[in-house]
């Protein structure tokens, strides 16, 4: 009964059709809290990524001056010396493909946000997982660094995919 109780809490989160455009809430900077035991490495790149919460978006930046959301995530792995592309469409294509109930801290999530393309442009770092719930770093156009749930509507109505690079 739990599994398909948790199925079917997955399947609403994925396939839910509201339209909304809130793009984020702000939360304070929290160590990773998951049940499973994360690499050292990957908490690393984590807090390197959440170093950067507050910073103003700006394209193609990759400094506290200014951070898109690959650069983020580019800036975070490379500070513990694991190479990524740079874009968020060329990270979507490198490591394995991981069902959304199998995501744990330092995985990468995927968006389509532009209702006009169909193709990836935006990218998150998993930080923390509960059964049900998803939060990631990324940045925004609107707010810049700051930390998500998969379970607002307008992530979880633009999410692509997931994939697991370390």
């Amino acid at each position: 009964m739990k599994n398909t109780y948790y199925l079917l809490l997955i399947f609403v989160l994925i396939f839910s059709s509201c339209k909304s455009k809130k793009q984020h809430h702000n939360s304070t900077k929290t160590q990773t809290k998951t049940a499973v035991s994360i690499p050292v490495k990957t908490n690393k790149i984590i807090d390197k990524a959440l170093e950067f919460e507050g910073t103003k978006y700006k394209y193609g930046g990759t400094t506290k001056k200014g951070m898109d959301c690959s650069g983020l995530i580019y800036t975070a792995f490379a500070s513990n010396g694991v190479s990524i592309p740079r874009t968020s469409k060329a990270m979507s294509m490198q490591g394995e493909t991981i069902k959304l109930s199998n995501v744990k801290p330092g995985d990468l999530l995927f968006f389509k946000t532009n209702k006009n393309k169909n193709v990836i442009n935006h990218v998150g770092l998993v930080t923390e997982t509960r059964v049900g719930y998803i939060q990631f770093v990324h940045s925004t156009t609107s707010s810049g660094v700051i930390t998500s749930s998969l379970a607002e509507r307008y992530w979880k109505n633009t999410f692509t995919q997931a994939r697991r690079i370390l």
